[in-house]
Formats: structure tokens, sequence, C-alpha cells
């Protein structure tokens, strides 16, 4: 019986068979994410994995989130991490200062460390009431280093162009000012009491000398530096020596010698401060000179010091934002 059914089958599919031969095949219309897929990718472009159905909405910006870790090796910090990254340590030694002063009884004495709001208290005292003394000794200080700083500068800048411009003009005065480099400044004091007595001059030819011997070599470095393959296309298009100096080594150094400038200004108010212990009769080094003399008085001391790295920090964003300036073309400068 089941061979007869088995042969009665048979039959049956082999017709079936020859009537889906004779019907015409039905054409298959891709889906376009399906022809999105199959089509071949033009020669060069980058190979889409993503249909456009599947591609995400972009992010709001609020939203993103770096996924670098902040100990990335040379990576910038998000600006909220950079925030808190730079506020911890001063908010950590404050909270630590205030530890250690506050109280009728305070851990450390306040005869060898104020307390903050003594410091406070005095700075806005000498400062905004009265003779404003603090704000008059800090302007002495300001007029000395400014006419030093200019003087060394008038020097410096064309001194260091022509040595690192031409080589017998290095070999002529190196010898002299390298040495100087190693010697510390203070060593120059006693010579600079003899040479100039102990009035204003003095404290301004020592503020000269320190400036000027830090940076003239800083122009040379910043000259030498300049690729050779700008100078020889300047020379290639007739330009003379004066020319390239002028039009190719100035522009391309300036950058680098007004960050010297930014690091001889921090020098400078390092500078002050030794120029003026002895025997001046205003500016911050005698100012905080008299509150130790004056029965050792910390508080004036800590104002003083403490006027010093707001000035220092003011001066120094004043010059960066100059250099931003002056030099639009520099890599980096709007940053």
């Amino acid at each position: 019986m089941a061979d007869a059914s088995k042969e009665q089958s048979e039959p049956a599919a082999a017709e079936a068979a020859k009537a889906a031969a004779k019907e015409p095949a039905k054409e298959v219309i891709p889906t376009p994410a399906a022809a999105a897929l199959q089509a071949p990718a033009p020669v060069g472009s980058p190979v889409v994995g993503v249909v456009a159905s599947s591609e995400k909405k972009p992010v709001p910006r609020g939203k993103l989130r770096s996924r670098e870790p902040i100990w990335s090796l040379r990576k910038p910090l998000p600006p909220g991490v950079a925030l808190w990254v730079g506020l911890a340590l001063p908010l950590l030694i404050l909270g630590l200062w205030i530890g250690l002063t506050a109280g009728p009884h305070p851990v450390v004495s306040q005869s060898f460390l104020p307390s903050p709001k003594e410091v406070l208290r005095v700075l806005v005292r000498d400062l905004f009431t009265g003779d404003r003394i603090l704000l008059a000794h800090a302007g002495a200080s300001a007029r000395r280093i400014t006419v030093a700083f200019l003087l060394a500068s008038t020097l410096a800048l064309p001194l260091g162009i022509f040595m690192g411009a031409y080589e017998a003009v290095n070999r002529l005065v190196d010898p002299i000012m390298a040495p100087l480099r190693y010697l510390p400044i203070s060593a120059f004091i006693p010579i600079s009491i003899l040479w100039f007595g102990i009035d204003e001059k003095q404290k301004i030819a020592f503020l000269f000398l320190g400036v000027f011997v830090y940076l003239l070599p800083v122009v040379v470095t910043a000259i030498r530096a300049v690729p050779e393959e700008l100078v020889q296309t300047a020379r290639t298009l007739g330009a003379s020596n004066f020319q390239v100096i002028r039009t190719v080594l100035l522009p391309a150094a300036m950058p680098d010698i007004w960050d010297s400038f930014r690091v001889m200004n921090a020098i400078s108010w390092t500078y002050v401060i030794l120029a003026e212990v002895i025997n001046a009769p205003n500016g911050l080094g005698s100012y905080i000179q008299l509150a130790y003399s004056h029965g050792s008085k910390t508080a004036p001391m800590f104002a003083g010091i403490g006027i010093l790295g707001i000035i220092g920090v003011v001066t120094d964003v004043l010059l960066l934002s100059m250099g931003r300036l002056f030099f639009p073309w520099r890599e980096g400068s709007h940053g």
C-alpha cells in the first residue's frame, strides 16, 4: 500500500515542477537599506557599515562627555575638570592655614604665622585706607622695574639680534657674557653699592644687570631657532642682510622673545626685593624689611608678599594678552 501511494505522489511532484518552470521568475525589488549594503563602495571612499536608517542623532553639546582619562599624556583637561584641579591645591593650603591659626589658642603662634583674616585686614588697611602706604610702595617698586627693564631691553634686543645673526659678533661678545649667566645676582650687590652708592641709581643698576644678563642669551637663542629655509628663501628672492633680519628673523623670533619678557618680568619682581632691602626709602622690599625690623610683624610681611604675587600674576596675564594681540600669526595664540 505504501508503494502505491509513493507511485501516485511521484507523478504529482513532477507535474508541479514542470508548472513552476513554465511560470516567469518574479523580480525581487530590494529595499533602500539592502541596496545601500549591496552597492559597491566607490574607490578610495571609506566603507560605511551603518545604514542611513540606523544613524545616531547628534548628541547635544551640553551632554558630551570626554572619554579621555585625566592622566593622559599631554592631553588638555576638560574645562570643568581643569578648573577644579587648579583650585584643589590652593584650597587645600588655605584650609590648612586656617586650621593652624584659627581659634583663641591656635596650633601655630600668630608671631610665627598670622591668620589669613589678619593678613587680609592689613592688606585692605594699607591698600585702601589712610596713606595707602602699601599702594605707594608697590608703585615705587613697579617704577624701578619698568625703568630697568626698558634699559635692559634697549641694549639686549639689538645686541642679541646681531649675535644670533652674525657668528663673528657672537664670538666677540659671548666670552664676556657667558660667565655672567652662572654668577648669582646677589653677588653684585656690594659692587653696585661701591659704584653707584646706595640711592636710586644703585637699585636701577642692580635690576638692569639682573635682567640684561638673562635676557641676552634668550634673544640669541630665539634668533638662531628661526628655520634656515626661511632665510635661504628670502636670500633667493634677493633680500639683503638687513631685509632678512627685518622681514624674516625678527617676525619669526619675536613671539619667543616676548615669552622671555614674561619670564624676565617674574625675575624682576624677585630681584627688586634684594635691591630694596638696602637703604630703600620706599618699595615692597623696604615695606617687608620695616615690618621685620619693627618687632617682626608677620602680618604686614605676608601682606607685602601677597601683593607681590598679585602684581606678578596681573602683569603676566597682561603680557600674555599683549603677545596674542601683537603676534596673531603664532600657532596657538588664540588658544
